[in-house]
């Protein structure tokens, strides 16, 4: 007989397990609760998307488009791609169901999972899971100092410790063509040293060599121009004013004047946040602004700014910050019966304890007393039900709280209602 085929997950993908998705729900749960404080609203977008929205977006340029997104096409020929990050399907859906004319500032916020066809790594993989949120419609520098704090609160709260926040402007589309030919100025001597996907990005888009991790493009980029350089008095001034807040805030950074982001609609503002727990690939999320997004999408002119971060990163700095985030909730009351006639109840009772709201379990695998009251230690119940053949005659139930290792005897009518009211005391 042919040994059977062995399946596993696609390589660069992760299974969450029933041990490891209370960690994940934790998280969530602090995102939304903060999303609740900050008023931003859910939204859930399709897997996929029109190649357009998101080729259109990022950039022809981008090493997302260029080598990291899931192309297909569908049936009807049409061609699509799972969705890399969340602006921009965020964005088409605000524009398409016309959220932008209900109020003159939108905010949103997405929990999705993600696709980049990359090298797996630590914490990275090809199908990844963010939380992040969008603020459409105010160009005001208090908004992307409202939306960085809300991802400092977000740190804190999970209780993330020693992570650190760089800033910086990429200005606007008129000061990129005078940073532009400053960079390739500057680069094109230091063309050799490059990294072989800078060397095309010194054709493509220079700005993009400033933010490769390669460590011969880091040494070249040392003594590189800064768009502070050539940049328009206004976006100068709208940075400063982003500064001015987050100072006023307290919320510590350090202006990093050589970081840009990974795609290339932002303008003006741009911050990524790092931990040092996390080793060489620090980040755990960013973003920024992004004025003409709207408009690349036929939406109308809506400035907009926004942030992502990694899950998958964010549960790893948690567990470098040394937090035990709460695990799954302790079962409430578990059935152990003692015979056929007892276990043909033990269901029943069960399903009254579900009906109240109550965690509860039993066996169905007709086990020994003792194997089920060890099933009901490992999963931690507090009260359990012993249900026997003296029991049945008695028209009662034992009751064993397993906490203060006392037990009772209890009629059997009502049992749930009895074992709520002793939680709720």
């Amino acid at each position: 007989m042919e040994p059977k085929e062995k399946f596993q997950a696609p390589r660069g993908t992760h299974d969450a397990l029933p041990d490891e998705t209370p960690r994940w729900l934790w998280l969530e749960g602090k995102f939304r609760h903060l999303c609740a404080i900050y008023r931003y609203g859910e939204i859930r977008t399709p897997l996929f998307e029109s190649s357009d929205v998101i080729h259109r977006t990022s950039g022809a340029g981008s090493d997302i488009v260029s080598k990291e997104t899931y192309d297909f096409t569908d049936r009807g020929g049409d061609a699509m791609t799972l969705r890399p990050e969340g602006t921009a399907p965020v964005l088409r859906a605000a524009i398409e169901h016309g959220l932008l004319s209900e109020s003159p500032l939108v905010r949103l916020a997405y929990v999705a999972p993600m696709f980049r066809y990359d090298r797996p790594q630590k914490g990275r993989f090809r199908q990844h899971h963010q939380v992040g949120i969008e603020a459409l419609g105010a160009d005001d520098p208090a908004i992307d100092a409202e939306v960085i704090a809300f991802s400092a609160q977000f740190l804190q709260d999970l209780g993330i410790a020693g992570a650190t926040l760089r800033v910086n402007s990429v200005g606007s589309s008129a000061d990129r063509p005078r940073y532009r030919e400053a960079l390739v100025d500057y680069f094109t001597p230091l063309k050799d040293q490059l990294s072989e996907d800078s060397q095309r990005r010194l054709e493509t888009n220079p700005m993009r060599i400033l933010d490769s991790k390669a460590r011969e493009d880091r040494a070249a980029a040392e003594g590189a121009p800064t768009l502070f350089e050539v940049m328009d008095p206004e976006n100068k001034d709208h940075f400063a004013a982003v500064q001015g807040h987050l100072d006023r805030l307290g919320i510590a950074y350090t202006v990093d004047p050589y970081l840009v982001r990974g795609l290339d609609y932002y303008t003006r503002t741009a911050f990524e946040w790092a931990h040092p727990g996390l080793g060489a690939q620090s980040s755990i999320g960013g973003g920024g602004r992004y004025n003409g997004l709207v408009e690349a999408l036929g939406g109308p002119p809506t400035p907009g700014i926004g942030w992502g971060m990694g899950i998958e990163r964010l549960l790893l700095a948690v567990e470098a910050s040394g937090v035990e985030p709460a695990a799954g909730p302790p079962l409430d009351v578990y059935v152990v019966a003692a015979g056929e006639d007892a276990r043909d109840d033990a269901l029943v009772m069960v399903q009254e304890a579900r009906g109240l709201g109550l965690r509860a379990d039993f066996d169905p695998l007709h086990r020994s007393v003792k194997a089920q009251m060890k099933s009901a230690g490992k999963q931690d119940a507090r009260f359990v039900l012993l249900r026997g053949e003296d029991e049945l005659a008695n028209g009662t139930v034992t009751l064993r709280d397993m906490k203060n290792q006392g037990q009772t005897t209890v009629p059997r009518e009502n049992i749930a209602r009895t074992v709520q009211n002793l939680l709720m005391a």
